[in-house]
């Protein structure tokens, strides 16, 4: 089964290459941020061309999450997290998906640092870790996949120049610590467990010529419970998906499970 998270930046302008994406890999199951569309606007009825049911949590220009699944049954568990600072976005999404819980997340950016959107990050991601305990004492195979605005460290195999990202929020050590307890608490980050060395960047800005001078960096991440990690085969980037015409700037990144 292959699960990948893709944020498309803007589900409307993106579709086409959306759908391009699903039919040329038939991803199992697909979690989704910033689709920038309220609910009314989701284009269900394309992707559902495909084979696709979903799920989703729109918001009018901003944020916005989904959750799809090929060919196999879903079931909605919750829109929003548990004691979520601003339920007035749309950043969270979790299903039940052939006996797995799937949590599709767009974690806030945080930019500018310091300020109240940084505080917001933090007190988001408190919120996040809180239900990720709680669902971590299920017990069963869990995914928490999205776009974390978090770049994990400052070396080169996350980041292109750690310095030039100093400053950002989604460098800053707290927002690093945040995501390091999860690993502490027993999830699994899939990509680096597959391939513990080596660049794999998941985002290349559209400025600076970032994406032909390969300057991005790490920070779309499949978290996975123990039972869901005792069952990972395989992990990567279609990297190659960036760089099509009309791309989001974030390159879909994938896992394989049995």
């Amino acid at each position: 089964m292959r699960i990948a998270t893709y944020n498309v930046n803007g589900i409307g302008a993106r579709l086409p290459r959306l759908l391009e994406w699903l039919d040329e890999t038939k991803t199992d199951i697909v979690c989704l941020q910033e689709l920038k569309a309220p609910d009314e606007r989701f284009p269900e009825a394309e992707i559902k061309a495909l084979g696709y049911n979903a799920v989703w949590h729109g918001q009018k220009s901003w944020n916005g999450v989904a959750i799809l699944a090929r060919g196999l049954d879903i079931e909605l568990r919750r829109k929003g997290l548990p004691n979520d600072p601003d339920d007035s976005h749309s950043r969270y999404i979790e299903a039940d998906v052939a006996g797995l819980i799937v949590g599709g997340l767009y974690l806030p950016n945080g930019n500018p640092v310091p300020g109240p959107k940084f505080d917001y990050k933090l007190a988001w991601f408190e919120a996040l870790l809180a239900h990720a305990h709680t669902l971590f004492e299920t017990e069963r195979p869990t995914v928490l996949a999205g776009d974390w605005n978090v770049i994990p460290t400052a070396g080169k195999d996350d980041v292109f120049s750690a310095s030039r990202m100093a400053e950002d929020a989604l460098m800053q050590p707290e927002s690093r610590a945040a995501f390091a307890r999860l690993a502490f608490a027993g999830w699994t980050d899939a990509l680096r467990a597959i391939h513990p060395a080596g660049p794999l960047y998941t985002f290349w800005d559209y400025t600076m010529n970032a994406w032909a001078r390969d300057a991005g960096f790490r920070i779309d991440h499949l978290m996975l419970s123990p039972a869901a990690a005792d069952r990972l085969i395989d992990a990567g980037v279609d990297k190659d998906y960036r760089g099509r015409e009309k791309a989001s700037d974030h390159a879909p990144t994938w896992i394989r499970i049995r």
